[in-house]
């Protein structure tokens, strides 16, 4: 009898990363439930793209209601939602503060809590977090506190999970980026951004794409914080 097809759930799936992530899943077979604030539906029959703040309870509810009620289980969550905000810490407003944690924050709570129950009922699954590895190397003239914050207690997080986790079958497990060429940057800030990494230029959406999967495939690999950064968190 052929094993059940594997079913990933990718927060902030729209563009960049998350989109790239979609496409990798489906390459390697899995069903995927695609979320963000203002996906698309898709053509494709095994991929369930269901719109909404990943930061309220109700649309994480949703996400594993639907994929569980379509695809029947949950394998594999990908918690690629977030938001950046550069500005000086004293700059920050209220409204920075709770967009961002809302997003980087709630949402990876809400989801995670929900997936790792269904995980459980199955004794295996995988959690990856997409965070930064500014939240342990900072730069100078990157502010980034509210980052900092939010994705390095993702980061311990991590670990957390993946110790209370480790004798049920499920792994939890970080990749920590530097500036990756997406939408959000600009080309003209490229040359600038680049120099910011050891190796003198910024990532690609598929370095991020290609330490997901490893980590994807790596059973015996739980609670790392995977850096893809240049050499970042190495020194300068």
């Amino acid at each position: 009898m052929n094993s059940p097809r594997k079913v990933a759930i990718i927060t902030g799936a729209s563009q960049g990363i998350g989109a790239a992530l979609v496409k990798a899943y489906r390459d390697r077979d899995y069903r995927v439930v695609a979320n963000s604030r203002s996906i698309k539906p898709s053509s494709d029959p095994d991929v369930l793209a269901i719109a909404g703040d990943i930061g309220e309870r109700a649309v994480a509810e949703r996400l594993v209601k639907e994929a569980v009620a379509r695809f029947g289980r949950v394998d594999t969550l990908v918690n690629n939602a977030g938001i950046f905000i550069a500005k000086p810490f004293t700059a920050y407003t209220v409204e920075d503060y709770a967009n961002v944690l809302g997003v980087n924050v709630n949402g990876f709570f809400h989801i995670t809590q929900l997936a790792i129950a269904e995980m459980e009922k199955q004794q295996s699954g995988h959690v990856v977090s997409i965070t930064t590895t500014l939240a342990e190397s900072a730069i100078d003239g990157v502010p980034s506190v509210l980052a900092s914050l939010t994705k390095g207690g993702l980061n311990a997080a991590t670990k957390s999970l993946a110790i209370e986790y480790a004798k049920r079958g499920i792994r939890a497990n970080a990749v920590a980026p530097g500036i990756i060429k997406t939408p959000m940057h600009a080309a003209q800030t490229h040359a600038a951004l680049g120099a910011l990494h050891p190796v003198g230029r910024m990532g690609d959406i598929n370095d991020i794409v290609d330490a997901v999967l490893y980590l994807e495939s790596a059973g015996f690999v739980t609670g790392e914080i995977l850096h893809v950064d240049g050499g970042q968190s190495a020194g300068h």
